[in-house]
């Protein structure tokens, strides 16, 4: 059994995806990050930078904070969705969404949905960096049905931040490949519990 310490953000659906894709069995404990739980010592002491999500595995003790490294954790543990022929792949896009994706979509949330109206210079420059991002998924979708071939932890990284397309004031119809991937993704029935 997982405990799976999250709220959700697109992190934490990120990892509850993972663990119902892979008929993990794990609890949630919420981690109200608008009530500042995220600092309280006792859930500092697994997630050290006061993230969510972070997991503990009752069956060896471990403990993890940072979503990319449990999806790769759970992926390794579970033997599934990171193919082993495509792991530095898997690896390579994953990174691509924990170093690029999510921060600069997280900061686009920030200014234009949060903060509308009170830095046009920041709001035009997420916005920007939103559109580049969308392009560079939409480049990489256009030969294949997901981010590395086979579903794999990389879509269900990516695709939470995508759900959020709205926030970031994205019309998806821009994009018709990663419409395509998102509309595919939303419709898995571990998706729709995760």
């Amino acid at each position: 059994m997982i405990d799976l310490y999250s709220f959700p953000t697109p992190n934490g659906r990120k990892v509850s995806i993972a663990l119902e894709e892979m008929e993990i069995p794990y609890s949630t404990i919420t981690v109200d990050i608008n009530k500042n739980e995220q600092f309280d010592p006792e859930f500092l002491k697994i997630s050290p930078n006061n993230k969510v999500p972070a997991i503990i595995d009752h069956e060896n003790g471990l403990s993890l904070m940072e979503s990319g490294t449990i999806l790769l954790y759970l992926a390794k543990k579970s033997g599934c969705f990171l193919p082993s022929g495509r792991q530095w792949q898997a690896t390579e896009w994953l990174m691509f969404q924990v170093g690029g994706l999510g921060p600069m979509l997280g900061q686009a949330h920030h200014f234009l949905r949060f903060n509308p109206g009170k830095s046009p210079y920041s709001e035009e420059r997420y916005l920007c960096e939103a559109h580049r991002l969308y392009g560079v998924l939409e480049r990489r979708l256009e030969a294949q049905e997901y981010l590395i071939g086979d579903y794999s932890i990389v879509d269900m990284a990516c695709w939470p931040w995508i759900a959020r397309f709205e926030w970031q004031k994205i019309d998806l119809k821009q994009y018709p490949n990663i419409l395509r991937w998102y509309l595919s993704i939303a419709d898995r029935p571990a998706v729709k519990k995760g």
